[in-house]
């Protein structure tokens, strides 16, 4: 029994924001040329750009791209798959300009794309001697202009546009003969959740591509990652029976379906180069499956269709390839435990993993899975983080202020995989929530598509229950809710605040507040994601009014703490600023931090540190006890108005 008795949410813990953000690097990309393998690492030392690093066949890591080069693509703004490499070259792009740079030993890196054109997805088409790319052309006034195209690997300049005419191209996959290049497109207003086309086309001699054509589908569904097998076969991924399950097409050209799980293979394409399933051989594939917060690594002989679960200790697995007759992946678990795997057999070992947090198990709280009743007789998710500390406990009969988690998107998924943000919050006393709304990923197309028409309706209303389930089962303090979130999740957050009476505080991380400024001005890929999430605009402009938080402010009265980059392209700075100033004339209690430099989503460790230790500062304002160690100061307006004594800082 611990010695020490402290109220919740004052608890000193080991698991300080300087260890969730500023001590560990992260893994992302992953790939295999050659006999080599090649990721892509953050360097908090570096504000967390990314450089390369290098695997041999004796699992030896080299570095040979410095994170201070800032590898880094904003195709579609989120990009995902920067680099490619070709033999002992690095071809990448650069966060900071965004071009397409060679960069071979011993020489200065080479731009090989002009300047206003972004690039990623790229295949190397060897018997070309080119590279072939997914490409956003931002030369001229108004959209984008996507394409397919082909670089030269020495030579800068346009490249060979090989497909046009859609607003999307991704997942480009050439086969082992340098013949057959699949790849595939979408059009407003679908995402590529929604309905995608799969095309094929065939590369002949001269380099050029030729019988381009789109394969008969079963139906209209999601299609991604194409990908072709060793015997030079065409799989891909669709959600074609509401799961995303894995297809191929036979020798005459007809789909068939190679799994039948009621599970999802992969998850929502936001940037490319997703990798959710490799071939082991001819024979085997590995895979990951996601089912209602959890994830199974799994493997399919293709020949007889039997199915075996290798692993189920991975709380993410992702970046699944094939290298040496293996199949290499990135996981991670519900401990600190993360890295890059091999399968073998029917185990995994760990080949490389970044320094990880040292932190002692008792003091990690584990996820518990529930599933509740919602609005209109609904089932939503979410995994439950009890308060987790060794060294204290609670006053008798006092239960956990809460703080609820809404995930982005709104496709993501909350999953089981350590995370220190979490832990940073349990460790201290708080009960955490982290809510798979509808809407979410990993429970069917069906569940994910019960959020178009109704965001900012169904994903407020699923909070609002979570939290009345939450408090009837005595694991919350129906006097302490929080309720934070990011990007769609911060729209959750604002919604929830000024439409429902049940949250006592609330934190938005670049959320919306505005919808129809949102449908206005954001960036070319969510352009049209409104359509589907609201109606379409401007059609369905009072709909957009009605939704809005910012126009709805009679009802919010809660603390709220806002934070903002103020390079953010996908919800832009006014979204932040506009409800801050209603609330500051209103006399809520609000707060405003923006950080310079950053975009959707922050890099720089040392802006994620002090939103963190902030955001506990405020709850330690507004629920009226004093966090321990030392925080920064809250530029709360309004204070006054706070229902408890303020605490001294």
């Amino acid at each position: 029994m611990p010695d020490t008795q402290a109220p919740y949410g004052s608890w000193q813990s080991p698991i300080t924001a300087q260890e969730v953000y500023g001590a560990h690097s992260g893994i992302s990309e992953l790939q295999s040329s050659g006999d080599m393998l090649y990721f892509t690492e953050s360097d908090p030392s570096a504000q967390g750009q990314l450089g390369i690093k290098r695997i041999d066949s004796q699992d030896q890591v080299t570095q040979i791209l410095a994170a201070q080069f800032g590898v880094g693509s904003r195709v579609h703004e989120y990009g995902g798959a920067p680099f490619l490499a070709i033999g002992q070259s690095i071809f990448t792009t650069k966060m900071a300009d965004q071009r397409f740079y060679r960069i071979a030993p011993k020489q200065e890196p080479v731009a090989l794309t002009p300047e206003g054109t972004r690039h990623a997805g790229c295949v190397f088409f060897s018997k070309g001697s080119r590279i072939i790319c997914v490409r956003e052309d931002h030369r001229q006034p108004g959209e984008a202009k996507a394409s397919l195209v082909a670089i030269n690997l020495n030579q800068p300049g346009e490249g060979d546009v090989y497909a046009s005419g859609h607003d999307f191209f991704g997942a480009p996959a050439i086969n082992s003969d340098n013949n057959q290049l699949a790849w595939v497109t979408w059009d407003h207003p679908n995402m590529p959740w929604d309905n995608t086309q799969l095309w094929v086309g065939t590369l002949d001699k001269k380099g050029a591509l030729t019988d381009i054509h789109s394969p008969k589908m079963p139906g209209k569904g999601s299609i991604m990652q194409p990908l072709y097998s060793p015997t030079g076969q065409l799989y891909f991924i669709a959600d074609f029976d509401n799961w995303w399950n894995l297809y191929r097409i036979d020798a005459e050209g007809k789909v068939e379906q190679v799994t039948k799980l009621e599970g999802e293979i992969g998850g929502p394409a936001w940037g490319l180069g997703n990798h959710s399933y490799a071939f082991e051989n001819a024979h085997t594939i590995v895979f990951n499956l996601h089912h209602e917060g959890r994830l199974d690594l799994m493997r399919i002989d293709v020949d007889s269709g039997v199915t075996e679960a290798l692993a189920t200790d991975f709380a993410s697995v992702r970046q699944l390839i094939s290298y040496q007759d293996h199949v290499y992946f990135i996981g991670a678990k519900t401990t600190p435990a993360r890295g890059i795997y091999r399968v073998t057999g029917r185990g995994t070992e760990l080949v490389y993993s970044p320094e990880i947090s040292g932190v002692e198990p008792e003091y990690i709280a584990k996820p518990r899975a529930l599933s509740f009743m919602t609005a209109n007789e609904q089932t939503a998710y979410g995994l439950y983080y009890a308060p987790t500390n060794p060294d204290y406990q609670a006053p008798v009969g006092s239960v956990p202020p809460l703080v609820m988690m809404l995930h982005g998107g709104p496709t993501y998924e909350a999953n089981r995989a350590y995370r220190g943000d979490i832990q940073f919050w349990t460790s201290r006393g708080f009960a955490v929530f982290d809510l798979n709304y509808r809407g979410s990923t990993g429970y069917g197309r069906e569940f994910r598509r019960s959020l178009y028409g109704q965001w900012g309706v169904a994903d407020v209303e699923d909070a609002v229950y979570a939290a009345k389930y939450l408090v009837n089962e005595k694991l919350a303090d129906p006097e302490k809710l929080a309720i934070r979130g990011g990007s769609a999740g911060g729209f959750s957050v604002l919604a929830a605040l000024a439409f429902h009476d049940m949250f006592k505080a609330g934190t938005s991380y670049y959320g919306v507040s505005d919808i129809e400024v949102l449908a206005k001005e954001t960036h070319k890929f969510e352009s049209r994601y409104l359509d589907q999430l609201i109606g379409p605009y401007p059609e369905k402009r009072q709909l957009y009014h009605d939704r809005s938080p910012l126009y709805h402010l009679d009802g919010l009265d809660e603390p709220l703490l806002l934070f903002q980059g103020l390079d953010d392209k996908v919800v832009p700075p006014n979204q932040s600023q506009m409800i801050y100033e209603a609330l500051q004339q209103k006399g809520v209690p609000t707060a405003y931090i923006a950080f310079a430099g950053e975009g959707h989503g922050f890099r720089n460790p040392e802006n994620n540190i002090r939103a963190l230790e902030t955001e506990l500062a405020f709850y330690g304002r507004v629920f009226g006890f004093k966090p321990a160690g030392q925080l920064p100061l809250v530029p709360l307006e309004n204070a006054a108005a706070l229902a408890t004594e303020p605490v001294t800082q």
